[in-house]
Formats: C-alpha cells, structure tokens, sequence
C-alpha cells in the first residue's frame, strides 16, 4: 500500500475531524484504503447541500487514479453523476499526486456551477429525450416482492428518491408482513432503479449495520405501450385487509397481476 496513500487519509481525517465528517470504511495491503468525507457545500441560491463523498484509493495511488462517488439527498441521481464526472475530471491534473483535499476544496468551490450547468443542460434537452424515451423506450410495469423491511422510513424515502429522478410512478405497498412494490416507467428507467435496488445499501441487518437488499424478488415484469400508463404519482400506502389489496390493483386494472402473483405469496 503507498505510503503516500496512508499520509494522505491521515491529514484528510485531521483536517475532518468532526462527528461523521470521515468515516475510514476500508484498509487494505492487497485492496487499497476507501474512506467516506461529508462536507457542506453551497449549492445553487446559495443554499447548503450536504455532500458524501466516497473515495477510494487503490494501491498505485496516486500513480492511478482514485474511484471516486457522490451522493447527497438534496441532488438528484443526474446532478450527482455529473459532479462525479467533473472531480474525475479535475482529479486527471493531480494525476500522480496526492489530490484528495485538492479535489475537496475544488469541488466546494465549484459545486453550484457544475449542478446550474447541469439543470440548463437538462432543460435544453428534455423535450428531445423524453419524445426519443417514449418512442423508442416503451413503458414498463415491474412488481416487486420484499421479505422484509428494517429500515422503514429510510428505505421508503429512499425508493421515493429514486422513483423520482427516474420519473417513476407507481406504489409501495404494505398490508401485515406483506410489502410489494409496484412501478411503471421507461424501461430503461427501470431497468436503473432494479440496479439500484439490488446494490445500494438500502436496509440494515439484524445488527443495525447497512446492507445491501438481498431479499427482493422480481415477480412481474412486461412492456406496455406509451399511453397505457396507469399511475400519476409514486405513493406509500398501508393495506389492513386483503380486499383493500385487492381492490388497488383492480382500481388500476391489474387485478391479473394480484390473482397470478400476489396471491401465492400470501399462502
């Protein structure tokens, strides 16, 4: 592992020292060092955004570049990959020098331009984007089965999140133990948020400790044609009986999908 590496994390986790401002996830001889820095940063309207950056330094740092990812709940997905792609960038002229706090204190200078760039962009294009989405992407209608759900508020606020950076509608749905979940949206939105879904840090294990989902199961997926969309919003609701169940899905004429696969998972 470089030496270089190891002075670096030292120095970073000095300088961010407060409760939660860095969190050392992994050291490793074989595997490099991955660390987590929160820092608040000023955001478009000079608002504070709260920013995670996850760094992690592989054992030719700084001679190869770091992995680096970005999340904060006040940006959207979009917003996030773009200021991905701009410290990515703006690491490339530190290549082969320690550059983590460089790229720290570039991006809280520069993170309001990146994100006011990327909604203009975003405007400019949507029209084409969402006239090339429907017509060469179709709609998909995805229902989704849970065993369980520890994390309840964080993991629905989060499958909230995504449903909206990705444009999906659509239910999560709980009626006892039972939770299913079931969207419509691009496809290929769909296709994005059921990669999420299986390898984001969603829930929390027995211990309290975050972990991916791993207890997920696809039931029911098929394509549907543009205007045969059958949700307006991406809602939260709580069943107390089986008719209650029943009755939502036939109120958006899937009635099929809750005899064919609903019901099994009841017995």
């Amino acid at each position: 592992m470089s030496e270089l590496a190891l002075e670096e994390l030292s120095a970073v986790a000095a300088i961010y020292c407060g409760q939660g401002e860095c969190e050392v996830l992994h050291v490793s001889e074989t595997e490099g060092i991955s660390f987590r820095i929160q820092t608040s940063v000023k955001g478009p309207l000079e608002t504070d955004v709260l920013l995670k950056l996850l760094f992690s330094l592989p054992v030719s740092y700084p001679s190869t570049l770091p992995n680096i990812s970005v999340y904060s709940e006040q940006l959207t997905r979009t917003q996030c990959m773009a200021v991905k792609e701009r410290l990515l960038e703006e690491a490339k002229r530190h290549f082969s020098q320690p550059m983590v706090h460089e790229l720290i204190l570039w991006i809280q200078e520069n993170l309001k331009y990146i994100v006011e760039q990327d909604e203009t962009s975003a405007c400019s294009a949507r029209s084409t984007l969402s006239t090339k989405a429907t017509t060469d992407n179709g709609v998909s209608t995805v229902l989704l089965h849970l065993d369980h759900m520890r994390a309840k508020e964080k993991y629905v606020k989060t499958v909230g999140k995504w449903c909206a950076d990705l444009r999906i509608t659509g239910r999560v749905m709980f009626m006892g133990k039972m939770i299913f979940i079931l969207l419509q949206g691009d496809k290929s939105s769909i296709k994005e948020y059921l990669v999420l879904q299986k390898t984001s840090k969603v829930d929390v294990d027995s211990r309290g400790k975050k972990c991916k989902e791993k207890m997920i199961s696809v039931l029911f997926e098929t394509k549907a044609q543009a205007d045969d969309r059958r949700f307006q919003t991406f809602e939260v609701k709580e069943y107390s009986t089986l008719d209650e169940l029943q009755s939502e899905f036939e109120a958006v004429g899937l009635a099929e999908l809750f005899t064919e696969f609903v019901l099994p998972q009841l017995k």
